[in-house]
């Protein structure tokens, strides 16, 4: 078996945080020849270059950047045990858990689902997030380096990585708007949508499907003003009066509250956006992660009927 060398590791990851051999030779206390020998041994031992010199500056290397993420794991991990250890209160062991986010799930609604995880039967969680799009997460979900990914949609069928997709729940959709734009729009709504201005997410997302369809089924040709890959700038816009845009109708409150923005209306009840959570398959469940199932699909449980 490979004895990792975790000084040598630990001379790497200084490396990776500061960008700059240099700074990370002062903050260890070593000279920089020093950092430099032993993280070449580290190179040879892994099979592989973390950093490859450009001009003057120290890059990583692909290999180099799946190296600083357990680095960064296995620190924080050392750095938990010692606080463990050294309080005065009872010793708890806090559960770790690494979540992907999409970029397209409303961040509004993944904390609602990850929320109650944040403590499993009385022991603390160390709740890592992530936001990205699901291909890559559920990539590097396939590695180990997330327990969880919360998603708008399950993993293709055509996806190369070992993975179980289970449907938590879903919910209506809502439109919103400020009441200057709302209140242009109320008599005969759907119709009244015509020519009125939306924002909507990105193509490619699944809430932009769901109003496509509701346009389409409608025969609704409203001015689409702005697209967003971003839910949080969408609502800024939306806040500022630029158009009417959707939220999850679970968390429609909360967005009227934070924005000051007011509900038109709702779309066709056939059309809901659904959540999922994606775990690597054959693969023991941290119980973070079983909390987090629980939790969403009672929280879920009243908008999926």
């Amino acid at each position: 078996m490979y004895d990792l060398n975790y000084q040598h590791l630990r001379y790497f990851w200084m490396v990776a945080l500061e960008g700059k051999l240099t700074r990370a030779a002062e903050r260890l206390r070593l000279a920089p020849s020093t950092v430099s020998a032993q993280i070449k041994t580290l190179e040879r031992q892994l099979g592989h270059p973390l950093f490859e010199r450009r001009g003057r500056q120290l890059h990583m290397t692909e290999y180099g950047q799946v190296v600083r993420e357990y680095a960064d794991d296995i620190f924080a991990l050392g750095e938990e045990l010692v606080d463990a250890v050294r309080s005065e209160t009872r010793v708890q062991h806090a559960y770790r858990l690494r979540v992907g986010v999409s970029n397209n799930l409303p961040k509004s609604v993944a904390y609602r689902l990850l929320s109650p995880a944040l403590n499993v039967d009385g022991f603390p969680v160390h709740l890592v997030c992530r936001e990205d799009h699901t291909a890559r997460l559920v990539a590097d979900l396939g590695i180990h380096h997330l327990d969880l990914v919360l998603s708008d949609a399950p993993v293709a069928l055509t996806s190369d990585i070992a993975a179980d997709s289970m449907l938590l729940g879903g919910t209506g959709v809502s439109l919103l708007g400020t009441p200057r734009v709302v209140s242009k729009c109320l008599a005969n709504y759907p119709q009244s949508l015509n020519g009125a201005p939306v924002l909507l997410p990105e193509n490619g997302s699944n809430m932009r499907g769901l109003m496509e369809r509701f346009f389409e089924q409608n025969n609704i040709r409203p001015r689409v003003v702005a697209e967003f890959g971003d839910s949080a700038l969408l609502k800024a816009f939306g806040q500022a009066g630029t158009g009417l845009f959707p939220v999850a109708t679970m968390v429609a409150e909360d967005v009227c509250t934070q924005y000051r923005c007011v509900v038109l209306g709702n779309l066709d009840s056939g059309l809901r956006e659904n959540f999922y959570a994606i775990t690597a398959a054959a693969k023991r469940r941290n119980p973070a992660v079983l909390a987090v199932l629980d939790a969403a699909a009672s929280a879920l449980a009243p908008y999926s009927s």
